[in-house]
């Protein structure tokens, strides 16, 4: 099998022609290049799987010195005290403008059960892969004479036939290895997710012996790795396999709270397998970080709110105290602002209540001025989830195509203080005030009002309502911008309550 059949980026074919035909002194020629690691575990099952997974990672290795790396290379950087060369390459590809080289290497103690205390320069590339997790990302193949051909793969420890019967298992004492890295406890159960694959039952057995040790890795590799695995097509086994092998208690320990947790009549399922569930379904359909984040936990609060056993369960307010949940898990983890505050929104409006003939369009406008238009189809495909994991065969109902409709139909009118026809500024010139609380809440009053009726967002009208409320006593107008502000929140006077009383939710 020659190069081109198995679609190395020209970047890589470059540097190993140019490793290999490098000028050394006393008469020596070249250096040996290889293909290492998860690229060369994509390759071939890219070429033998069909599971639709294209190589990426490109790492070299290579029995040349750092320095003498870096002297065929002269645009290159090494910083750092592994023995990796970072070569640019000038590409336009993002993930090929720096190629790193890694000198053959072996590895000492790891004290904090992520990284070496140290390394040393090995002789061969068999001493190398000896010194990697997994069978399947031990394996090398080297680039002859611009070609990559299959005879020339380094494969120590049977990772190619790990592959062949798609099996996950740790290089050498798979006890050793877990203790070294505790990182690789997740990294197991990913790739097992990423691949379809099973681990093999001693690394099984050393992940469940280990498991504690993840307690030692830093929340940014925790959370890295979890990202991998509920971006899985097999989110959902993920996660179960996360919860059998005892990691999970060590990464989402709230997710566990909801194990055995009966809900009630509308719920086919317990708690934790509901969660389970709605996260499968969102793998399924593709659907984006944040949207398979917010399936996984929204229901966090509901063990915390229970009320009653049996059919007549309740869960009151379990969608505040899933959201404030939520906030500290994914705050514990390191997950990014914005990622965090899209979730938590997501999952603290996720009961939100329409149905057909009941609310009005003034009702959709607010629905709108609270959730925000941009997180609509996101929070409709949480309801989507949320039904599918309730047991409900069909997960977009007629009301669901229906809210769509009546959204479209009042994307135009006014749902915030920016949309109105008078500003802040416009206000305090007419009332000859400064900026404080009275000018905010007679913006409020104002909104509320033209999303009732959008007619009334017109300058001639509201100037005349500014003059009217400017007249108001403070307690009066304090009074007035609290009822507007009740309105947006509650969507629809009563019935969002009547809708969580018909659920058993309150």
């Amino acid at each position: 099998m020659e190069i081109n059949k198995f679609n190395i980026p020209e970047e890589i074919i470059n540097i190993a022609e140019k490793l290999e035909k490098a000028n050394l002194p006393a008469g020596r020629q070249g250096f040996k290049a290889y293909l290492v690691g998860g690229c060369v575990r994509d390759l071939l099952i890219e070429r033998a799987l069909p599971i639709g997974r294209q190589a990426k990672d490109w790492d070299i290795a290579t029995n040349a010195k750092p320095e003498e790396i870096q002297e065929i290379f002269k645009d290159s950087v090494y910083e750092n005290n592994f023995g990796t060369v970072g070569v640019k390459t000038g590409s336009e590809d993002e993930e090929l403008k720096i190629v790193e080289i890694t000198t053959f290497r072996l590895e000492g103690k790891y004290t904090d059960k992520r990284h070496p205390d140290g390394v040393r320069f090995a002789k061969t590339v068999e001493e190398d892969l000896s010194r990697r997790d997994f069978t399947i990302n031990a394996m090398a193949l080297r680039i002859v004479n611009c070609k990559l051909k299959i005879e020339n793969l380094v494969d120590p420890f049977g990772g190619q036939k790990d592959l062949e019967n798609k099996f996950i298992r740790a290089v050498g004492d798979a006890d050793e290895r877990f203790n070294e890295d505790a990182l690789r406890l997740m990294r197991a159960v990913r790739f097992a997710t990423e691949l379809s694959f099973k681990i093999e039952p001693k690394t099984l057995e050393a992940i469940e012996k280990r498991a504690g040790l993840l307690e030692a890795i830093a929340k940014e590799r925790i959370r890295d790795e979890f990202i991998k695995i509920i971006m899985a097509s097999e989110a959902a086994r993920g996660i179960l396999l996360l919860e059998k092998l005892g990691l999970l208690k060590y990464i989402f320990p709230e997710l566990r709270e909801g194990i055995g947790v009966a809900q009630n009549l509308h719920h086919i399922y317990t708690v934790f397998e509901h969660h389970i569930k709605s996260l499968g379904y969102t793998a399924e359909q593709n659907y984006s970080l944040e949207v398979r984040l917010t399936a996984l936990l929204h229901d966090l609060g509901k063990p915390k709110t229970k009320y009653g056993e049996g059919y007549s369960a309740t869960f009151h307010g379990h969608e505040m105290a899933s959201a404030k949940m939520v906030a500290r898990a994914l705050e514990r983890l390191r997950f990014p602002k914005n990622i965090i505050e899209k979730v938590v929104h997501l999952v603290r409006y996720h009961m939100f209540y329409y149905n057909v003939g009941e609310v009005s369009e003034a009702g959709v406008r607010r629905f709108l001025a609270r959730v925000g238009p941009e997180n609509v189809d996101d929070l409709l495909k949480i309801r989507e989830a949320d039904r599918i994991g309730s047991g409900t065969p069909k997960a977009i109902p007629y009301k669901n195509r229906h809210l769509l409709f009546m959204i479209e139909k009042v994307k135009t009118d006014p749902i915030s203080p920016k949309m109105l026809k008078v500003n802040g500024n416009d206000l305090m010139e007419i009332l000859n005030i400064p900026a404080g609380p009275r000018v905010g809440q007679i913006l409020s009053i104002l909104l509320d009002e033209v999303i009732e009726n959008p007619k009334k967002n017109t300058k001639e009208n509201l100037k005349s309502r500014i003059k009217d409320l400017g007249k108001l006593s403070d307690p009066e107008l304090e009074k007035l911008s609290k009822s507007a502000r009740e309105k947006k929140e509650e969507f629809e006077s009563g019935l969002e309550e009547k809708m969580k009383r018909k659920y058993y939710v309150k």
